[in-house]
């Protein structure tokens, strides 16, 4: 037996249940782990509570995205060894699998090896993050002197945005709501620091640009105001909208993408893992990233035990983190 998180009901962390459940063996394909750490998402806070585009079927397991050492090789895998260390990539529709638990079954196709150096925290928070942030890189093409907005900044995907655009030469702009997290996202490695309630964007881009505009936005949030990222970018820019946190109607704001020819699309980062070339091009470079430094993983917090994450998932629906919030077993 071992302890597997569940929830029987839709709604907030308090409906997270700790439940002791037999974990069978892996099937063809599969493999068991020994969960070490799990990394929290915004997508599951969704599901948990009945606002994802995937609705639950209850009781439903959760997590989809950790770092763990495998136990048992069900038929058909190959390339992996009882006793790796393995990342857990969230490349599954949720409540499919779920690695909120002591122990879980996940198919090998989502796993890679676990980057050497890393600790448990950070290992359980790389690829999510990494792979949703390489829009920047593969498809907006940044380079030296772009601007780029990324909006929602002291999200754990907000901060590798930053990185991959520091280390490409461009101008990190962050996006905050007000200035209390400025100072910590200067640490990050932000350019620039901008408090969408108490300043005006486009006047503070256009300054920062030397009137030019944004190569690129970032945006996790959507809503009305991708009118104004959108009046911020260069011409031809790209409005990337990869969430939406504001759970409201976003625009298409037919103005400024037509006077600058922007174009505005929609970003998930199953854009790249879908493909295999992509993925493997991906992974190569963020390998690259974390090995030379360029690419760091912050975690805002770390909470111990499947019994706090129901604290921890109220802490990552607070706002208060800047990086990643991760649970250690």
């Amino acid at each position: 037996m071992a302890k597997v998180v569940r929830i029987h009901t839709l709604g907030g962390p308090e409906v997270l249940q700790i439940e002791d459940l037999e974990v069978a063996a892996p099937g063809p394909g599969e493999v068991r782990i020994r969960v070490e750490a799990v990394g929290l998402n915004r997508s599951e806070a969704m599901y948990r509570a009945g606002r994802y585009p995937v609705s639950p079927h209850l009781p439903s397991l959760i997590g989809y995205e950790g770092v763990g050492t495998i136990e048992a090789l069900g038929d058909g895998v190959n390339g992996f060894t009882v006793g790796q260390r393995v990342c857990v990539l969230p490349m599954i529709s949720q409540g499919q699998y779920g690695i909120w638990a002591e122990q879980a079954i996940v198919p090998a196709r989502i796993l890679l090896p676990a980057p050497p150096g890393l600790t448990p925290a950070e290992a359980a928070s790389i690829w999510m993050q990494y792979m949703t942030a390489y829009a920047l890189i593969e498809v907006a093409e940044i380079g030296i002197g772009d601007g780029v907005i990324v909006r929602a900044a002291s999200s754990s995907v907000g901060i590798a945005a930053i990185q991959l655009a520091n280390w490409a030469g461009s101008v990190s702009i962050a996006c905050t709501r007000t200035h209390a997290k400025a100072d910590a996202l200067v640490e990050q490695g932000a350019a620039h620091v901008i408090a969408t309630e108490e300043e005006d964007l486009v006047e503070r881009v256009m300054e920062i640009t030397g009137g030019k505009g944004a190569r690129t936005a970032f945006d996790p949030v959507g809503g009305p105001y991708v009118d104004t990222l959108a009046r911020a970018l260069a011409p031809r820019g790209i409005l990337f909208i990869y969430g939406g946190l504001s759970e409201q109607p976003t625009p298409y704001p037919h103005w400024p993408c037509a006077m600058k020819g922007l174009s505005m699309r929609g970003w998930v980062a199953s854009e790249i893992w879908n493909h295999p070339h992509r993925y493997q091009a991906a992974q190569a470079k963020i390998l690259q990233g974390l090995a030379g430094g360029q690419l760091r993983p912050v975690i805002a917090k770390t909470f111990h035990g499947l019994e706090q994450l129901g604290a921890a998932n109220a802490f990552l629906e607070s706002n208060q983190q800047v990086g990643k919030v991760v649970v250690t077993l």
